[in-house]
C-alpha cells in the first residue's frame, strides 16, 4: 500500500466506517465495505483526479459498494442469526423504552424524502460537515445545510 493509501485509510478510515454505518446499520456490513472500499480505492487511485475531498472520493465508493450490497441481499437474502446465542442485551423495560423512541424516530425519519434521511443520518452519526454532505451529493455546502434545516424541521413537526 503506498504511503498516500496508508495516510487516506487513517484520516478517514473512520468517517468512510460511520458513513456506511448509516447506510447499512450494520456493524459488520460496514466493516467489510470500509475494507472494500479502500481496496477498490487503491486499485483505481490513478483514477482520482483531486476534484473533491478525498473522503467525497471515498464515500461515492462506498455508497455504490453499498448499493452493490443491497441488489445482492434483494437476490441471496442473508440467513437469520442463530436464536441459541448468547443473549448481551439490556435490561427488558430500557430495552423496551429504547426501542419505542427508536421506533418514533425510525417513523418520522421513514416519512422523509431520501436524500433528507440520508443528509439526517450523516450528520447524526457520520460526522460530517456540510461541506463533505454537499460534495457527497454533488452540491454545495449550502444546499447540504438548508436541506438538513428542513429535515429537522420536519422531524420535529415544524411543517
Amino acid at each position: 500500500m503506498s504511503d498516500n493509501m496508508k495516510q487516506y485509510y487513517e484520516e478517514n478510515g473512520r468517517k468512510v466506517f460511520l458513513y456506511l454505518m448509516t447506510l447499512c446499520g450494520d456493524a459488520d456490513t460496514a466493516e467489510e465495505l470500509t475494507q472494500e472500499t479502500f481496496y477498490q480505492a487503491i486499485r483505481s487511485v490513478d483514477k482520482y483526479k483531486g476534484e473533491s475531498s478525498v473522503y467525497s472520493w471515498l464515500c461515492g465508493i462506498a455508497k455504490n459498494l453499498w448499493l452493490n450490497e443491497k441488489r445482492r441481499r434483494k437476490y441471496h437474502p442473508v440467513s437469520e442469526p442463530d436464536e441459541n446465542a448468547e443473549d448481551n442485551s439490556v435490561r427488558p423495560d430500557e430495552k423496551a423504552e429504547l426501542a419505542d423512541e427508536k421506533m418514533r424516530l425510525l417513523k418520522c425519519l421513514h416519512g422523509l424524502p431520501e436524500n433528507e434521511k440520508e443528509i439526517v443520518l450523516l450528520r447524526a452519526t457520520g460526522e460530517l460537515s456540510f461541506r463533505e454532505i454537499g460534495e457527497l451529493f454533488g452540491k454545495t455546502e449550502n444546499w447540504a445545510r438548508v436541506t438538513y434545516y428542513r429535515a429537522k424541521q420536519k422531524l420535529k413537526g415544524g411543517e
